[in-house]
């Protein structure tokens, strides 16, 4: 698959909740194999925008495609389908606790296969290890820090091997360590598994550390504000609301990713 290639397709994208419109106009693309983040200050819509994606909640108006399909219009079957190539990181986890690690992380198997116990252990195992979990399958989600427990959510949405992860806020509650251990371990799984990835996150450090390109929602126009490579909008933007809310991450020179600049910066005056 080239790497250019269109993965998702939105499409002027309208949401509302009853009267009130909450996102509308929106439209972007995702690229094949790259990290692109959603960001915004809080009541901006990113987690809306997100559930609207992962066909949680259905448009107002507008389109969203995968793969050149159409998934808002799509019927019940078709939908199903596409999703069973998403994997989602929830901001709570959404770890069943009274089920253990392996219970967790076994469900999707469960529920989309018909895989032998056997090969369920199998992939199980693989996925608690990609994840720096080995041998901790029998212990219960109440056992676990906060990081271990974002860990074996991340290998319960890599167990069906998806070729779009989402994540909302995947870093939120984390310590500095923590969230950055978080963070590599996102880009570990885009280097090894090629694997499309779609972060909400309202955390500059790490939209600058993982990001390939990103868009910023604004409250105000409930449209995109600006969308382009991270580094680069904070350099070149004369926008007030986007310098002030990338600049003042860019001064303090704390990014560790180094990116060429072939992304196209596009700002909403």
């Amino acid at each position: 698959m080239n790497e250019n290639e269109e993965i998702i397709r939105v499409r002027d994208l309208e949401c509302r909740y009853g009267r009130d419109t909450i996102l509308q106009g929106i439209t972007f693309e995702v690229r094949h194999g790259e990290i692109f983040c959603i960001a915004g200050r809080s009541g901006c819509g990113k987690t809306t925008l997100l559930k609207n994606m992962v066909g949680l909640l259905h448009p107002s108006r507008g389109r969203i495609s995968y793969f050149g399909r159409d998934f808002t219009g799509a019927s019940i079957a078709e939908r199903q389908a596409l999703v069973k190539s998403f994997g989602l990181l929830f901001q709570n986890n959404a770890l069943w606790m009274d089920m253990s690690l392996f219970e967790n992380v076994a469900l999707p198997l469960l529920i989309h296969t018909r895989l032998p116990a056997d090969i369920r252990a199998e992939i199980v195992g693989l996925k608690l290890t990609q994840v720096g979990l080995a041998g901790q399958q029998d212990r219960f989600p109440g056992e676990l820090s906060g990081g271990m427990q974002k860990r074996a959510a991340l290998a319960r949405a890599l167990a069906l091997d998806p070729a779009i992860l989402f994540f909302d806020e995947p870093t939120a509650g984390l310590d500095p360590i923590t969230a950055a251990q978080i963070d590599d371990l996102i880009l570990e799984v885009r280097e090894t598994e090629g694997t499309t990835i779609v972060v909400v996150s309202h955390s500059l450090p790490s939209i600058f550390h993982i990001a390939d390109r990103m868009i910023l929602l604004d409250t105000e126009t409930r449209g995109i504000l600006a969308e382009g490579q991270p580094e680069e909008l904070a350099k070149e933007t004369d926008h007030p609301q986007v310098s002030e809310f990338l600049k003042a991450r860019l001064e303090t020179n704390l990014s560790s990713k180094d990116r060429q600049s072939s992304s196209q910066i596009i700002v909403s005056q």
